[in-house]
Formats: C-alpha cells, sequence, structure tokens
C-alpha cells in the first residue's frame, strides 16, 4: 500500500508540471510589422496643390490571451527633418516636406513614442491570432513651387517599430515585447512650365503716319533651374519676319512687329538661339515684356484689327 501511494503522488506531480506548460504557452504572443514604401510618385509642384496618398502598417499576432493584444505603433522622423515636418532629400542636398498623419483629414500627426518625434504613434487593440491593417494617411505638402526636378526620399531605420502586449487597462505605450521593420517615401518632382499672356493693345488710331507702340505681357513659370525658351509665331498670317505679322479686318491689314527690348531692335520670333527669348526658371512666375510697333504705312479703312499669336515655352 506504501508503494502505490508513493506511485500517485509522482503521477500527480507530472500532471500538475505538464498543466503549467500548457498556460505559459497559452500567455505569449509574437506580434511583427510590416509596411509599404510611401510613394507620393511625379509631383509637378508648380501647381502649388499638395499631394496626398495613403500606405499600410500590418500587424500580425500570435498567440496570446483570447482577449488579444494592445499595439503601440510608433514611426519615427526618417532620415531627414526639421521642427516643421519630415523631409525628403533630392538633387544636391535639396530638400522637399511632407508627413504622414494618423487621420483621414491630414490634422493629426503620426509620430514616436520611443524618439518623441510628434509626440507619440498610434494605439490599436487587435484580436488574438489576428492580421490588423491600419492606414498611414500622408501629404507631400502644398507651396513647394521652387523644388529642385529630381528624385527624393526619406528612410525609415527600424521604423515602424511596435510595443505590445496581452491587452490590458494602460495605455500606449505598453507592453513588453517589441519588433520592427524598415520602410521609405519617395517622390519625382517633374520639369514643367506654365505660361499666359496679356495683349499687346495698340488703342486707337486715326492715322498710321508715325510709329504706335504698345507692350504686352508674356508670365512664365518653370521648375527651378530649367532653362527654357519663349517663341511667338508668326500670326494668322505666317509672317517669318517678325517685324511684319498682320492684324486683319477682312482682306485689310496692318502690319505690325514684337520686339524682345524696349527700343525695338531685337525682333521676337521662333528661330530658337536667333529671335527668341531665354531665361532659367526658379518655380516662380517670370514677366516678360512684349514690345509691340506699329511702323507708318498706308493707312486702311476705319476697322477694328486683330492677329493671333501663339506662344511656345520649350524645355
Amino acid at each position: 500500500m506504501q508503494h502505490l501511494l508513493y506511485w500517485l503522488l509522482f503521477a500527480s506531480t507530472r500532471v500538475l508540471l505538464l498543466l503549467f506548460a500548457v498556460t505559459t504557452s497559452a500567455l505569449s504572443q509574437t506580434c511583427t510589422v510590416s509596411m509599404p514604401a510611401v510613394v507620393f510618385g511625379s509631383v509637378n509642384v508648380l501647381t502649388g496643390a499638395a499631394v496626398d496618398t495613403t500606405s499600410t502598417v500590418t500587424v500580425v499576432c500570435s498567440g496570446g490571451t483570447a482577449g488579444g493584444q494592445r499595439i503601440c505603433i510608433s514611426i519615427g522622423a526618417g532620415s531627414a527633418n526639421d521642427a516643421t515636418s519630415r523631409q525628403l532629400t533630392g538633387p544636391a542636398s535639396a530638400k522637399t516636406r511632407f508627413d504622414l498623419y494618423k487621420n483621414s483629414a491630414r490634422t493629426q500627426l503620426w509620430g514616436s513614442w520611443v524618439t518623441g518625434y510628434n509626440v507619440s504613434g498610434v494605439q490599436v487593440d487587435v484580436p488574438r491570432n489576428s492580421t490588423t491593417p491600419v492606414t498611414v494617411y500622408t501629404r507631400f505638402f502644398a507651396s513647394q513651387q521652387t523644388a529642385i526636378p529630381g528624385a527624393y526620399s526619406s528612410t525609415f531605420a527600424a521604423n515602424p517599430h511596435i510595443r505590445y502586449g496581452n491587452l490590458a487597462a494602460a495605455v500606449c505605450p505598453t507592453g513588453g515585447r517589441t519588433a520592427t521593420t524598415s520602410t521609405s517615401a519617395t517622390a519625382t518632382v517633374i520639369n514643367s512650365c506654365n505660361v499666359s499672356a496679356t495683349s499687346v493693345n495698340f488703342g486707337s488710331s486715326g492715322v498710321l503716319t508715325s510709329n504706335k507702340d504698345a507692350t504686352g505681357t508674356l508670365t512664365i513659370q518653370c521648375s527651378s533651374t530649367l532653362p527654357y525658351t519663349v517663341s511667338l509665331d508668326g500670326g494668322n498670317s505666317g509672317a517669318s519676319d517678325p517685324t511684319q505679322r498682320k492684324m486683319a479686318f477682312g482682306a485689310n491689314t496692318v502690319t505690325y512687329g514684337l520686339y524682345r527690348d524696349a527700343a525695338r531692335t531685337l525682333p521676337w520670333g521662333a528661330t530658337i538661339g536667333v529671335n527668341t527669348a531665354s531665361g532659367t526658371g526658379s518655380g516662380l512666375a517670370q514677366n516678360l515684356t512684349v514690345y509691340g510697333r506699329i511702323a507708318p504705312q498706308t493707312t486702311p479703312q476705319p476697322a477694328s484689327y486683330s492677329d493671333t499669336i501663339i506662344v511656345t515655352v520649350g524645355y
């Protein structure tokens, strides 16, 4: 009888040890995090508009308690930033600005509990054995017209960073386990130009016995550091000589010229390198004056005379 009692006690001990091992396994959890690159694509900064896109942080968890896990997701500043925003680095170390947000209105910055950048990250409660996507709202900032064209990027080493544990009352940052991944953000600022014009209005005249002068304005906006040329075609008459364009009323015409200088000695035409204007973009609007002149000539019948000139900006 004494030998039987010892055997029962030993068996009971083995059962208790086995139950303890199962309970420990059920309480453990493992979570991982991933995030694809933030890609703003080709950006025309001359519009002055912001460019919005999104990325997704994906958290995959297994194990843990039936109540789930509390995940604290931090995303740091990236490889460049200042007190204003995160930054992308481009040609010759030029910078453009962007940021990451928690909400679609892009009013709540997504930061890091780890570094304190933008104060805090995002708290997410997830079920046990789950895959949870969390949207990251991103914005390439508006009003960056002077950005130099080229490829821009920022790297996020070991970010996003998650801290996690079984779900409890404690708010983020909480939990005793961590995991990280790495990601990036990219944008390509493209070369572009815009042009607008005001008319060259010679007003009213009785007889064309002396020079009649007037001016108009071309407004050119080209990407920063981008060389450009500005050509004026021959008008409706297709004049090859920029000083011999024609304003018309029916079959009647008035001959006039367009010039690049106030003295009206440099005709403005469409032969690049000969009679066109040139400049280098700054990203901001640049005004060029078009100087017009009606030279003395036989006065045609009274009427309203006009012509249409096509302005071409080459870059």
